[in-house]
């Protein structure tokens, strides 16, 4: 790496430490708050959450500034079988660089070195409500051509035309059981509704999720206030909707 790539590496690691520490204070000082409400529990787990998927799509957007686009939704072997997720590729930006320089990118990741792994998985990809689960990931991606995590081919800001605010790449999933390190997420031709258990569904959102848009908004998404329809307009980023 050259002095300069050093140094926007550096100032990269210190914006994404300041921003990180600035949610957890104001996580801090609303934990009183919550308390008193009486609801300390849901709203902790709707904080937790809304910062947990911030921190992701700054993550997104640090490795946006480095590569020039967004990551892959997974890394393919030879022959088109995924191998690595997406939330293993932006680890340094999550100041999980150690974590990544153990990850070996020449096997699967459920091969016997990345496979060890599993029960390392950064506190950010845990969903706030489930204590006891160490190797799976509370949030996945929306995949698909259309969208901004589409496969092996990744997209930039410019390739998406519909705008970030308009446009969603991931939401949470408590419900998939996907473990953090595995190239799966929800398939766009998959999806049905929000609050499915197998796709984007929620502890605290009723038939819904909370979902993170391409800059970096997020915001709560139930069934009942987007149908399939109007759903698959957001999820897709350059189709004039």
């Amino acid at each position: 790496m050259d002095r300069q790539g050093k140094e926007k590496w550096f100032s990269t690691k210190i914006e994404l430490i300041v921003v990180a520490v600035i949610l957890i204070v104001l996580t801090l000082l609303l934990l009183p708050v919550l308390q008193q409400s009486g609801h300390d529990y849901d709203s902790y787990v709707r904080v937790t959450t809304r910062n947990h998927l911030k921190l992701i799509g700054l993550a997104l957007h640090n490795y946006h500034d480095a590569y020039g686009t967004f990551p892959p939704a997974f890394v393919a072997d030879d022959n088109g079988k995924p191998m690595h997720s997406w939330r293993v590729l932006i680890l340094p930006y999550l100041d999980q660089g150690a974590l990544y320089e153990q990850y070996d990118f020449s096997e699967p990741w459920n091969a016997p070195n990345n496979v060890k792994l599993l029960t390392q998985r950064p506190n950010i990809y845990r969903g706030p409500g489930h204590q006891g689960d160490t190797t799976m990931t509370a949030y996945a991606a929306i995949v698909g051509e259309p969208c901004v995590l589409q496969g092996t081919e990744p997209v930039a800001i410019k390739d998406i035309r519909d705008g970030t605010s308009n446009t969603l790449v991931a939401a949470e999933a408590v419900g998939a059981g996907i473990p953090w390190t595995k190239p799966q997420d929800v398939e766009f031709d998959q999806f049905t509704h929000w609050g499915d258990p197998a796709g984007f569904s929620s502890d605290v959102v009723v038939g819904g999720a909370y979902a993170l848009f391409a800059d970096v908004s997020v915001q709560s998404i139930s069934s009942d206030e987007f149908d399939e329809k109007t759903t698959r307009a957001l999820f897709t980023r350059a189709g004039g909707d």
